[in-house]
């Protein structure tokens, strides 16, 4: 027997059908419920609307659960490999052996970016945010590969444009970064893996070699895994209503750069590593910033804590911190950014104002400190979460694409003057 939820308006009773979905998450369908009723649901920031029904990615924030496609995020950071996620993040399944290979290879052909791309990075200022340059370095990929806005193009050339974006976007990543050093770039070194491609292209040095540490290569290809998707945020869903004017899949990652770019998004590892350098500068100490930010009336923050959607411990946070740990006594580093952020979290978990509001540590808290061990620089951060999201869009673009959804167009409330007549300028 279908489940329905009735809703009575102006004296009338309507029925909607509820739908549950396979983790038991129960919603309302409220498709017909404007032709139906004349009404539209108000709520700001979505907070409480389900935008889409996907099969890509399970979130629970009550217990801290975070599946792809049905894999604990746990289990895929330990003995996956993020190729190996975004093949499983964008066709459903793991790869067999010989998936993989093929996927692999198709990538590491296209690693290489057309020279016409190089000048472009001229009419960047040196000092220009690398997410800008991203974002517009993606978006142009689309006039160099101009079959890739039609948008009646065939699986074939589908895949082909997922194979380029994922090859092409750690060069020009990179590119990015040289451009603002004033550095010749590096080309991609196809003999070597994901991820250590990406560090050679950072950081080699036409005087010297670089080899890359097989740790640092492990702990950037965890972080990437545990930024490959996160259900429908920010920029997956800026991705999928971009998308859903059947525009190109490069302009839709552009959208998606873009709205990652934001302070409150993609940029919070960045506030984190900022906000424990003046934590450092005052001499340390978690009492009296805790109680800044408990402190209503004081402007100061503490990043890296609380999440809109967990209301339990952040699973990437766990594991982050496992490998910030890792990672910086590999490396012989003693930071003492990661000594404060300890430091703040053990306060905080045992702070009756944080345990309350479920204010627990979020991916954000340990990954800048991991970055900069790896020598990334900071306005790199948000660059390295678009790399590694960039599959969790790549697989909400194409599901999208794939169910016929149709172009978002979301309804308002409007609240402004009603109708009046215009007046002439000199009688105003």
């Amino acid at each position: 027997m279908s489940e329905f939820a009735e809703i009575i308006l102006d004296g009338k009773s309507f029925k909607l059908p509820i739908f549950t979905g396979s983790e038991g998450e129960k919603s309302i369908d409220i498709t017909s419920l404007r032709a139906e009723t004349g009404y539209v649901t108000l709520d700001s920031g979505y907070k409480n609307t389900g935008s889409t029904k996907s099969a890509i990615t399970f979130l629970d924030g009550e217990k801290g659960i975070l599946r792809y496609r049905g894999y604990s995020i746990e289990e895929l950071a330990e003995k996956s490999t993020f190729l190996e996620v975004a093949y499983l993040l964008i066709n459903g399944e793991l790869p067999a052996k010989a998936e993989l290979d093929h996927f692999t290879t198709r990538i590491r052909r296209h690693t290489l970016v057309n020279e016409d791309m190089r000048k472009i990075f001229d009419g960047f200022p040196v000092n220009a945010h690398p997410m800008g340059v991203m974002a517009a370095l993606a978006s142009a990929m689309a006039t160099f590969y101009p079959g890739s806005i039609d948008p009646n193009r065939s699986p074939e050339a589908i895949d082909l444009t997922i194979t380029r974006l994922l090859a092409k976007m750690p060069t020009l990543a990179t590119w990015a970064y040289k451009n603002s050093l004033g550095h010749p770039v590096n080309y991609p070194k196809n003999s070597l893996g994901y991820c250590a491609n990406f560090l050679h292209m950072m950081f080699a040095l036409p005087v010297e070699d670089y080899e890359v540490d097989p740790d640092v290569e492990k702990a950037l290809d965890t972080l990437l895994i545990l930024h490959a998707d996160h259900e429908q945020n920010c920029s997956a869903s800026t991705v999928r209503l971009a998308g859903s004017s059947q525009v190109s899949l490069y302009s839709a990652v552009s959208a998606g750069i873009s709205s990652l770019w934001g302070p409150l998004h993609g940029g919070a590892n960045q506030q984190v590593i900022e906000m424990l350098e003046k934590i450092k500068e005052d001499g340390g100490g978690s009492k009296k910033w805790l109680d800044k930010a408990k402190d209503k009336d004081d402007p100061f923050r503490l990043m890296g804590f609380g999440h809109r959607v967990y209301k339990n411990f952040d699973p990437r946070a766990k594991i982050i911190k496992v490998a910030c740990d890792k990672v910086l006594n590999k490396l012989g580093i003693n930071d003492p950014a990661l000594d404060i952020a300890k430091e703040l979290e053990e306060a905080a978990l045992s702070d009756e104002y944080f345990v309350e509001r479920k204010l627990y540590p979020n991916v954000d808290f340990y990954s800048g400190i991991i970055y900069r061990a790896l020598g990334i620089p900071t306005d790199m951060f948000t660059v390295m979460f678009a790399l590694g999201r960039l599959p969790g869009w790549i697989a909400q673009w194409k599901e999208m694409r794939g169910e016929g959804q149709p172009i978002g167009r979301p309804r308002q409330i409007y609240v402004g003057e009603q109708l009046r007549s215009y007046v002439n300028i000199d009688k105003r």
